[in-house]
């Protein structure tokens, strides 16, 4: 499938209805816009319109002696483009009609998308702050056992504690070996 723009692609947004969700007038209005609103629709009423007065001037007009069906001022070619003037009047009104549809289910999409980021933002700054209370409180704790133990500060803290500085920190007992391990 090649890529012909944005109009193409509006139905594949979540949020837009399409297919079988459509009722039949809008499938309708979406592939009158999609016809009459492209180049081709444009070339070919130009080539209609050429081939009209080129057949009713030039071959009906003079090769039948003056039996063409509309000659010069074409009445009949201004009656069907009149008509065809409706036409596209309430067609274009129809497209417009169905395009603000398409962008009034985009919008409700993206403001229903953008109040649950607005919740999941909240959420996660609630549990980001939750995280940082709990390191702190972790880190506390592990200065308080290193206290008890007569330890330096854990890694986290400052690591003044009891020791001076300059001076080595003070040896910990080593465990004794028992009744098997004298060698």
């Amino acid at each position: 499938m090649t890529n012909r723009g944005w109009q193409t692609l509006w139905h594949k947004h979540p949020a837009v209805r399409s297919g079988d969700q459509l009722t039949r007038g809008e499938r309708a209005a979406d592939h009158m816009r999609n016809v009459m609103g492209s180049w081709p629709f444009v070339i070919c009423f130009f080539v209609v319109m050429i081939v009209w007065a080129l057949v009713n001037t030039v071959v009906l007009h003079r090769a039948l002696h003056h039996k063409a069906f509309d000659p010069y001022p074409y009445i009949l070619l201004n009656l069907f483009l009149s008509m065809l003037a409706g036409v596209q009047a309430a067609a274009l009104l129809i497209a417009a009609k169905r395009a603000d549809a398409i962008a009034s289910e985009i919008a409700i999409h993206t403001e229903k998308n953008t109040d649950d980021l607005k919740g999941l933002l909240k959420e996660n700054t609630t549990l980001t702050r939750a995280m940082k209370k709990n390191t702190d409180l972790l880190e506390e704790i592990h200065r308080h056992v290193a206290a008890l133990r007569g330890l330096p500060d854990a890694p986290a803290g400052s690591g003044s504690g009891d020791v001076a500085e300059g001076q080595p920190p003070p040896e910990r007992p080593r465990p004794t070996s028992g009744p098997d391990e004298s060698r």
